[in-house]
């Protein structure tokens, strides 16, 4: 008797421990697959969302679902393929124009040490202008441009991905657990797109207004940072701003360029998204930061674009256990430490 209630009393002791290893083995098995795991990944989600669109083109146009899942999966390549091209031209238009953004530049930075030798404050002109050329802003670019070339060879493999999952639509009849992950995340994906796009528009039309250099492919990079939650609006705001310093200087383009971002963003994101979402997909603020900070370590930048669908999923997991539903309460902010 002593032995069994030491056995019951260390059982919850055992299951955290297993729980520990196996998420670090996890871990480690998501970062060694990377280049499978996130094609394929990405081809679920848009599996997801795509099922989601023919369903409602089936009830209210009466097309044939297997037509809905075409005509979502071509609007998807659309997408991609037109941010594609804007990104491209405009990396061409920034190279093209690379010679006139040094010029700005130096006046830039003898406009900076001038101000600064009135305030009695004597800085080395050739030591500023030397830390300056050396900034990685081409390596940036050039970056940018593999990365474009990355995500088309993987458009080939989701391709092949979402092919195979599209056969195995057929069957209607599915898990309670994986219809109700189906519902939740292609929901959350759909209304993410659609603000995104909402985002993305509405900063093209700013930064065009005010002849912003690089205006396409910084609402390309708006679309997509929109994803990552709290940290992307901030980032695709501020984005402009040394574009526009470099076009203008310090003048009012920059100004009314961060106040209609900003509102736009704040719209957006806090009035519009949130009467969409709601609740969202449930989780702790905390917690999103947090997951936001693991999948980008795991998976770069979109592993911190997938952050909240991927940590959505393994709570939904976790709640359909009695052993592991307090680690989903957890994730929700319902637990409360004492």
């Amino acid at each position: 008797m002593p032995t069994k209630n030491i056995h019951d009393k260390l059982a919850p002791i055992n299951n955290i421990c297993l729980m520990i290893l196996a998420g670090t083995a996890a871990t480690g098995i998501l970062v060694y697959t990377k280049a499978m795991l996130m094609p394929f990944v990405i081809a679920l989600f848009i599996s997801m969302v795509a099922g989601t669109l023919a369903e409602k083109m089936k009830q209210k146009w009466k097309l044939p679902y297997v037509l809905g899942l075409v005509l979502s999966f071509a609007a998807f390549l659309a997408i991609i393929t037109l941010s594609v091209l804007f990104i491209s031209s405009s990396i061409e238009s920034f190279i093209a124009g690379a010679d006139i953004y040094s010029e700005r530049l130096g006046d830039t930075i003898d406009w900076f040490l001038l101000s600064a030798q009135k305030y009695g404050v004597n800085m080395n002109a050739e030591f500023v202008a030397d830390t300056v050329s050396k900034l990685p802003v081409f390596n940036v670019v050039k970056s940018l441009g593999g990365t474009l070339v990355s995500i088309l060879t993987n458009l080939m493999l989701i391709t092949l991905f979402l092919i195979f999952i599209f056969m195995g639509k057929a069957a209607e009849d599915k898990p309670s657990l994986v219809g109700n992950i189906q519902r939740q995340i292609s929901f959350y994906l759909i209304v993410k797109i659609f603000v995104s796009l909402l985002a993305a528009g509405f900063t093209w039309i700013v930064l065009t207004s005010v002849k912003t250099e690089l205006a396409s492919m910084l609402a390309v990079l708006t679309f997509v940072l929109n994803f990552i939650p709290n940290i992307g609006p901030f980032i695709s705001t501020m984005l402009p701003m040394p574009v526009l310093f470099l076009q203008y200087g310090l003048d009012w383009h920059i100004l009314l360029a961060l106040i209609l971002l900003t509102a736009i963003h704040f719209v957006i994101g806090n009035i519009l998204e949130t009467k969409w979402l709601g609740k969202g997909m449930d989780l702790d603020p905390i917690i999103v930061i947090a997951s936001l900070l693991f999948w980008a370590l795991v998976w770069g930048i979109m592993g911190a674009l997938l952050a909240v669908p991927l940590t959505a999923i393994i709570k939904m997991a976790l709640e359909r256990n009695e052993t592991t539903k307090p680690l989903a309460d957890l994730l929700a902010g319902k637990y409360a430490f004492k």
